[in-house]
């Protein structure tokens, strides 16, 4: 509202006062006779008032005294009444106004107060006008004001919406009379009795403002029945999310609202008052929505032949059919703005000519100042709708673009990723990084035919001004445009190679990120630091050319004014064209508008570069092949529910042996089929020809009815348990209890902190992997389908891809070896169990006595957790601190660069205005006047002034580049150490797609847009204030008006930035769902597409990607609510300035006196003339410049927030050292392998339960412990521990006497061995894979592969040890990617080793060579093994039970096996009995 009110105060003043000048002797005389004349008996009825017009301020004078008596006591009386009835008054007060035209009329009261107090304030010390005028617009400025208060307090203290009546009839009246002054005053002017043509204007805006408030009154009675209003309606509800239904404003705003971007005023207002959060903003409209611009794009898509082939231009074709008609509107936009800014160097010789005395008519400065103050008007009107329509047409296109790549992840084939080199990543990166570079594109789009009309409304205005001169300006225009062709080329190939590498370095940093556990178990971090740093070191090569390349299109082309400049004017000199000082002026006033777009170039160059090549990517990816949909027959229920027949199958097409070959099957409903086989053998492929995931060479599959999957490795969404059971069907509350228990989850939901509300982190990292597995089928049953698929090795045989045997069990068994052989080695595993339990009959129990007497700890109350494992993204609030521009300024030597630039673009600065001050100086103000000085002495200096100018431009930019690099490069190494140094706690709590966020979009913004964004602003200020100077120099009076309007301008960013800090802050964050949802996708997509859930997780990433939009587009509205304020301020500042120079009396410098030499009579006058011609010219630039110097100091402080939440991950706390060279343990150490355990506690968080509850217990050197449990007891936490994967709340560990806790995580985790529970390979080969650190060589490797059972396997493949593994070694099976992690800790040949669940994922027989090979080569070693299986634990020395974090029992096998009663003896009585009874039902 104040800025409205400012706004049309300004513009009611510059109306005012832009045909006012001093009236001469002549004119007064003139007047006076041509009143004695009008007593003539001739006259019409109005004589007697056109002869006495003082009767009419008296009438106003007597009106406006009325109604501040009737005001002041209905004031006096209503203040009473609030003080008897003070509750309900304090009620009222909360109150706001209720409708966009309350707003409007106060701000319209507002306005006419403050226009009359200046009009008041003119006639005092300028106009000199009578005493009565003077009486009345004192008394109506001060009636205005008071009927503003007036409003304003009926507004907010009360609910009352209707105008007084008194106000309505007052308002008329001023209407009226108005009119009639305004009738009056034309009549006099036309009789040329009118003295001063401010009478005039000052009537006008009566009649404007009476008549807006006439229409008030007739509106406001049609939202008198309204209960609630636009601005009275809350932006969103407690309840509501991202899929409100509460629109923007902006789509239920008026013509003035949407003029003046009110629209987004509640919302900055609310940011002033409060801290916003993303409740608090309204949805985008339903028709820029990802879901109806999607719709939109698809059906404009065109395909080729059927066949899913996309060109880049029907890319951008079917982009701009999504969002034409914000573009179109852009575009009209930016033609009238471009159209308008041609305006005043068109009449800039007229105005310079004007000012030198030769005037052609009466007003004709005023009228010149009020064609120009219309054309900035405009412009500044339609520029800042072009912006505002630009962007909205960027989101819709990222918008569509996220939704698209999306779709496109869903319907990819898992083959598809590894042969089409398509990984995660890679397909992030083209969602986070090549989407929104789209969105950024939209404020660019414009800029190439913009430019081509500019240039030729430039050639064609100097044309008329320099003549044949100007024709010298297009060849050097066109010369500067092919010297950046080369350029251009060269940023093409940098972008294109950057991206890549950047692809490349996001892949590597996903696959890391997503297997960090592994890599700090095994001490690997810094080493894949190491390799994450080089992919980052080729990036930065490519970074540097490019950022140095576009240095040099920079200077090439900011140069290009004072080159295509000097040309032109050296052409005239030569063809001896004289040059005028208005013709220079208008001259400069072309290439000073040229300079934007020019130094805009480079950026536009840079930015076309870049979405030509994120197009293109796109492009190309959504030509890769999709899943086949003729792979499986979907068919209706019948007695068959899967048929399988002659089906070939081949995750390779290339491959010239099938994957599955000659398979043939049928199952019935009710059937329970078992498949069987070794490692590899192609069991998990089997049921994924059937899901349809894996390619048909030929055959026929036929499913029946519906389907569900669990697969091998759990994938588990993060969110709450109950909404991965869920999964997307609603809620039977009696089916999912029986769920529950079938699946024997409620005891696991009893030690879940909030059951089934509780928030499962990242890749269920808050899970055990038995609960994650029991989640999942749970998952499966919930769905209530035909066919389950459970890929887990049960129990048809399989062998190299083929069914070598096929029937029930007893037929199976009795007719070939393959079963046999597995099934005999699970009944071995049997019998071990069966020996130890007969073995140990006889024996008595000797249980630990220590472990007997451990006390036990009572339950502590106070354990219930403060909140969910996964956190919401933490942000900072308030503007972004002084500290944090001082840390990004420090990271490029210490900031000692940033002065320099400062001072060099200072000199420039200094050169510019030096070197177009000359040209006005020198050159005469018409053709009569002759030049002080030569025309090549004239060309000559300002040649060069002009490479001077252009040798700091090109010093400023490498300056920046260089800077801008180096901050870049230091702030990415530093997040990263420290993210790599955190503990394995902050990636519990954090989730993949926050970290990823940063490492891409935030890295982006501090490579491509911070040094440019710093740049531009100290660019604009120094324009600034050197704009400032020169017209200060003009006539100091403009000083006045500057000092306000900076006040102004400074007031607005303030009140601007609380709420468009926030948002944008918001809006970075919001990217983060989106990126993890992305990636969470990619990772389990062969589940959703299992269940058919494709169309909801679409859903899902609109709902997300709407999220973003909503929040963009109000940061987006925010800023051009500012800009449009900034401009309208900077507009009448101009206009201000033009009035104070045309009011400049007449003879301030006289050439005719002859005590004045003739060169001092010619400086003065050029002095006068040409410099007020310069500072106009100047000043043309100020309201862009000023508007766009708030705009990036916002948009600045708007991406500081990308070092801000970067630097949130250099201040994350570290882990321990790595290495403590004063403890450094000897490198035979461990020797014995002896761990002592003494009162263990461990929780893993402050808000979180202790989990183990002092553990005290010895693992002896050299023995096999077993550690066994039910789920959630505390065997991995244990295990963790002794990696300090999770530090201890207290007690100690000892590894051969030696405290653990105090040597480095180096030390401790490379002289420790783990076969992890999930296993792990990373992309690159079989050798980096077993030997990461390059410790090894090659026959040690062989033989390591040899003793894990995959010598023969590795030999096959062409590449041997060089063979290829893709992204998480999806092109190996599960079984063999834990045999690699075997071959692991067999390389490495530890004193301890710790099987972490180690067998979890290999047939029983595999599961038995393993053991062997352990009992082989870890004779002498310490091993500890958390299993699943009873026969994996059954062997070892020891056994530990563990029991909700305390040690229930610790003895040897065999005497646990002895005592009945122990708990241990219970769990091997309860997997026999299991077992035996699978084995009988098969029977």
């Amino acid at each position: 509202m104040i800025g409205k009110s400012q706004g049309s105060f300004c513009v009611s003043v510059m109306v005012a006062y832009k045909n006012i000048r001093p009236v001469t002797k002549r004119e007064r005389d003139h007047f006076g006779q041509l009143s004695s004349l009008s007593h003539s008996p001739m006259e019409n009825p109005l004589d007697f008032l056109l002869i006495q017009p003082i009767y009419l301020p008296l009438l106003s004078f007597f009106l406006n005294m009325v109604l501040l008596l009737i005001l002041f006591v209905s004031w006096v009386y209503n203040k009473k009444v609030a003080c008897e009835n003070s509750d309900d008054f304090m009620a009222k007060r909360s109150t706001n106004m209720s409708s966009t035209f309350s707003k409007l009329v106060v701000m319209c009261c507002v306005s006419l107060s403050v226009f009359y107090s200046v009009l008041s304030l003119l006639s005092c010390v300028r106009w000199h006008s009578n005493v009565w005028t003077l009486f009345d617009l004192l008394l109506a400025a001060l009636t205005w004001g008071t009927i503003s208060m007036y409003l304003r307090g009926l507004y907010i203290d009360s609910h009352e919406q209707k105008l007084p009546y008194l106000l309505r009839v007052w308002w008329v009246f001023y209407f009226l009379i108005s009119c009639y002054r305004l009738v009056v005053d034309f009549a006099l002017y036309k009789k040329q009795e009118l003295v001063s043509v401010h009478n005039v204007v000052s009537d006008l805006v009566g009649v404007c403002a009476g008549l807006l408030l006439c229409c008030s009154c007739l509106w406001k009675k049609g939202e008198e029945g309204e209960t609630t209003t636009l601005l009275e309606e809350p932006f969103l509800s407690e309840n509501e999310g991202c899929d409100d239904e509460v629109t923007t404003h902006f789509s239920k705003a008026g013509f003035l609202s949407l003029v003046s971007f009110s629209w987004m005023s509640p919302l900055v207002t609310l940011g002033n008052e409060k801290i916003i959060d993303s409740n608090d903003v309204p949805q985008v409209d339903s028709s820029d929505r990802a879901e109806n611009l999607f719709r939109v794009f698809r059906s404009q898509l065109e395909w080729d032949d059927g066949v899913r082939r996309i060109t880049t231009f029907k890319l951008v074709k079917a982009l701009f059919l999504s969002v034409w008609r914000d573009i179109l509107l852009s575009f009209l936009f930016a033609f009238v703005s471009t159209m308008s800014c041609y305006v005043a160097p068109y009449l800039m010789d007229s105005f310079v000519q004007y000012l030198n005395g030769q005037r052609q008519y009466k007003h004709q400065g005023y009228v010149l100042v009020t064609v120009f103050f219309v054309a900035k008007l405009v412009e500044c009107q339609t520029r800042r709708h072009w912006y505002f329509r630009g962007g909205k047409a960027g989101l819709g296109m990222k918008a569509v673009l996220v939704s698209m790549i999306y779709e496109k992840g869903l319907t990819l084939p898992c083959h598809s990723k590894q042969g089409q080199g398509q990984t995660s990543g890679e397909i992030i990166n083209l969602m986070a990084v090549d989407a929104d570079r789209l969105d950024a594109f939209t404020w660019f789009m414009h800029d190439p035919w913009i430019l081509v009309l500019q240039v030729s409304l430039a050639l064609w205005i100097l044309y008329n001004s320099l003549g044949l001169g100007s024709v010298a300006a297009f060849p050097a225009f066109i010369l500067v445009m092919l010297a950046n062709y080369p350029f251009a080329k060269l940023e093409d190939k940098f972008q294109s190679n950057l991206m890549k590498s950047k692809d490349n370095r996001m892949k590597k940093t996903s696959e890391v990120l997503l297997n960090m556990r592994i890599l700090k178990l095994q001490g690997w971090e810094m080493k894949f630091l190491s390799k994450i740093l080089d992919l980052r070191q080729v990036e930065a090569g490519w970074l540097k050319k490019f950022v140095y390349n576009s240095a040099a299109m920079s200077s090439v082309l900011l140069t290009a004014p004072s080159f295509i400049s000097a040309t032109a004017f050296g052409a005239c000199v030569l063809l001896k064209i004289p040059l005028e000082s208005g013709k220079i002026l208008a001259a400069l006033a072309i290439f000073q508008i040229l300079q934007s777009p020019i130094y805009k170039l480079p950026e536009t160059i840079s930015m076309f570069v870049q979405v030509k090549v994120s197009l293109g990517r796109i492009a190309s990816f959504l030509c890769l092949d999709d899943l086949e949909k003729d792979v499986v027959e979907r068919l209706t229920y019948s007695e068959m529910a899967l048929e399988v027949s002659n089906g070939c199958f081949s995750w390779d097409n290339s491959s010239s042996i099938p994957t599955l070959r000659e398979v043939s099957f049928e199952v019935s409903h009710g059937m329970n089929v078992a498949v069987c086989g070794t490692v590899g053998s192609g069991k998990s492929s089997l049921l994924s020809s059937i899901l349809g995931e894996v390619p048909k060479i030929s055959g026929t599959v036929k499913v029946f009815g519906s389907k569900a999957y669990v697969a091998q490795s759990p994938w588990i969404q993060s969110g709450k348990v109950e909404d991965n059971i869920l999964f997307g069907k609603p809620m039977e509350r009696e089916w999912y209890q029986s769920v529950l228990e079938a699946c024997c989850l409620n005891k696991d939901l009893e030690l879940l902190p909030f059951h089934d509300q509780t928030v499962i982190g990242e890749r269920g990292i808050n899970l055990s992997g038995g609960q994650k597995q029991r989640i999942q089928i749970a998952r499966a049953l919930y769905q209530d389908a035909d066919i389950y698929l459970f890929d887990d090795p049960f129990s048809a045989v399989m062998k190299d891809g083929k069914i070598t045997q096929a029937g029930r069990y007893n037929e199976i068994l009795d007719s070939g070896t393959d079963f046999m052989e597995l099934v005999g080695a699970h009944t071995d595993a049997l019998a071990t169990v069966d020996t130890y339990e007969q073995g140990c009959a006889s024996s008595e129990s000797t249980t630990n006595k220590e472990d007997k007497e451990a006390p036990k700890l009572e339950k502590d109350s106070g354990n219930k957790p403060r909140g969910q494992l996964v956190q919401q993204e933490e942000r900072e609030k308030g503007k972004v601190g002084f500290t944090v521009y001082k840390k990004y300024m420090a990271l490029a030597y210490g900031g000692a660069v940033i002065p320099i630039i400062l001072l060099v673009q200072i000199l420039f600065q200094v050169l510019d205005i030096g070197s177009n001050y000359w040209m006005t100086w020198v050159t005469p103000v018409s053709k009569d006047v002759e030049p002080p000085v030569s025309g090549f002495t004239l060309i000559l200096v300002y040649v060069v002034l002009a490479i001077a100018s252009s040798l700091c431009i090109l010093v400023r930019t490498l300056l920046v580049s260089m800077t801008g690099f180096k901050m870049a490069t230091e702030l990415f190494t530093q997040m990263h150490l420290r993210v790599f140094r955190a503990s394995m706690s902050f990636f519990d709590v954090t989730p993949m797609g926050r970290i990823l966020n940063r490492a891409s979009t935030d890295q982006s913004v501090v490579d491509l847009r911070l040094p440019g964004q710093f740049a531009y602003a100290a660019v604009a200020a120094i324009n600034i204030l050197g704009i400032m100077g020169v017209m200060i120099q003009v006539a100091w009076l403009v000083l006045i008006i500057f000092i306000p309007v900076v006040a102004a301008s400074s007031w607005y960013r303030q009140y601007y930035i609380s709420a468009a800090r926030e948002l944008a802050r918001l809006a970075g964050i919001s990217r983060s769902p989106l990126v993890h949802h992305f990636s969470e996708t990619l990772s389990g997509v062969t589940t959703i597409r299992s269940f058919d859930q494709e169309p909801r997780f679409l859903s899902d990433i609109m709902k997300l990607s709407d999220c973003l939009s909503r929040l963009t587009f109000h940061s987006t509205g925010a800023t051009e609510w500012l800009c449009f304020r900034l401009e309208l301020l900077s507009t009448i500042t101009f206009a201000l300035s033009l009035v104070i120079v045309v009011s400049t009396p007449e003879g301030t410098v006289n050439p005719s006196k002859p005590l004045i030499h003739k060169l001092r009579i010619f400086f003065l006058w050029s002095l006068l003339i040409g410099f007020a011609g310069l500072a106009i010219t100047y000043a043309l630039n100020l309201n862009n410049l000023q508007s766009n110097l708030v705009w990036t100091l916002c948009e600045l402080e708007n991406k500081m927030i990308s070092v801000e939440r970067m630097l949130q991950y250099i201040d994350i706390p570290s882990e321990p050292s790595l290495v403590i060279e004063s403890t450094r343990p000897e490198k035979s150490w461990p020797s014995r392998g002896e761990i002592t355990i003494s009162n263990l506690q461990v929780r893993y968080g402050p808000h979180l339960p202790m989990v183990l509850h002092g553990l005290t217990c010895t693992f002896p050197g050299g023995l096999k412990t077993g550690i066994v449990g039910r789920t959630g007891c505390g065997k991995s936490t244990l295990i963790q521990t002794l990696f300090r994967i999770v530090e201890p709340t207290a007690g100690e560990i000892r590894i051969d006497g030696i405290d653990i806790l105090t040597i480095g995580l180096h030390d401790l985790r490379s002289r420790l061995s783990i076969i992890p529970q999930d296993p792990t390979m990373f992309e690159g080969t079989v050798r980096s894979n077993l030997d990461p650190l390059e410790e090894y060589s090659d026959d040690q490797i062989w033989e390591a592969l040899d003793k894990c059972q995959l010598g023969d396997e590795v030999r096959k493949k062409e590449l041997k040890l060089d063979s290829s593994v893709s992204e998480n070694g999806q092109n190996w099976s599960v079984g063999q990617r834990q045999l690699v992690c075997l071959g692991r800790v067999l390389l490495k040949r530890s004193k301890v080793l710790v099987l972490d669940e180690a067998t979890a994922s290999v047939d029983t027989a595999t599961v038995n060579l393993i053991q062997e090979t352990l009992r082989q080569h870890f004779r002498d070693c310490t091993v500890i093994t958390i299993a699943h299986r009873i026969s994996s634990v059954i062997g070892s020395d020891m056994v530990l039970l563990l029991d909700q974090g305390l040690i229930k029992e610790h003895d040897s096998p065999g005497r646990l096996l002895e005592d009945k009663s122990s708990s241990f003896s219970k769990l091997v009585a309860e997997y026999t009995t299991s077992s035996e009874s699978k084995f009988s039902r098969s029977c």
